[in-house]
């Protein structure tokens, strides 16, 4: 689990267009400062801060196994609480998909990949920093209020897809009482979309979408992006 971690974040960096914004999540989602890790690596926090403003050209392949190593080794050194969260999230089966994204996706673009229909009054202005695609029966039946964490993945500000919704009433009273908001929600096929939960959505300010895009054509959009 731990390599697997490593080759994810190693590949988020060096195949990411703006590989130092990409550190920088990485870094922020292991609640790590600059001084911190530059300590760590043996290096001065300015080349920390000029990687990830992109004042400095793009780190090469050692020095990402370094920074990946050292995130790693520090997350071990203070109980492994990043590699449990990330070995749970593998674990759940009521999470089909998920992914962070490199640099966050503007949500407009977002919606028009998946050939989305937004049904409430919200805008779109914030940009959607992942997703997480979840089957609504095996969360309702499998999640409990801690688990429910999981699938914020390591930003709440990301779009959650349900599939399997009938009427979309569940989802958003779930996500109404929760104090963890993400930037959207979407329903994948929904049979008919209640009027609660477009209500729920507009007093939550959360963008709620609909796609009738098949399962596989969804999944293909979602990873192009």
């Amino acid at each position: 689990m731990k390599m697997e971690l490593k080759e994810k974040i190693a590949g988020e960096i060096s195949l990411s267009e703006e590989p130092g914004v990409t550190i920088r999540k990485w870094r922020e989602a292991f609640a790590l400062s600059q001084q911190e890790l530059a300590e760590y690596l043996g290096i001065s926090p300015s080349v920390i801060s000029d990687y990830e403003s992109g004042r400095r050209k793009s780190p090469g392949v050692a020095t990402v196994k370094r920074i990946v190593d050292a995130l790693i080794e520090l997350d071990e050194k203070a109980g492994g609480r990043i590699l449990k969260r990330y070995q749970s999230e593998k674990q759940n089966k009521a999470i089909l998909s998920m992914k962070e994204f490199p640099v966050p996706v503007p949500t407009k673009k977002f919606v028009s990949s998946i050939k989305g229909k937004n049904l409430s009054k919200v805008s779109f202005e914030s940009d959607v920093h992942g997703y997480t695609v979840i089957d609504s029966l095996r969360a309702i039946t499998s999640l409990d209020s801690s688990d429910y964490l999981k699938i914020y993945g390591w930003s709440s500000q990301r779009a959650l897809i349900f599939t399997g919704v009938k009427y979309g009433r569940s989802p958003m009273v779930a996500i109404r009482a929760h104090p963890l908001k993400p930037a959207m929600v979407v329903f994948h096929e929904p049979e008919r979309v209640d009027d609660l939960a477009v209500k729920l959505a507009n007093l939550e300010r959360i963008p709620l979408v609909v796609t009738d895009l098949s399962m596989q054509k969804l999944i293909e959009r979602l990873e192009a992006l």
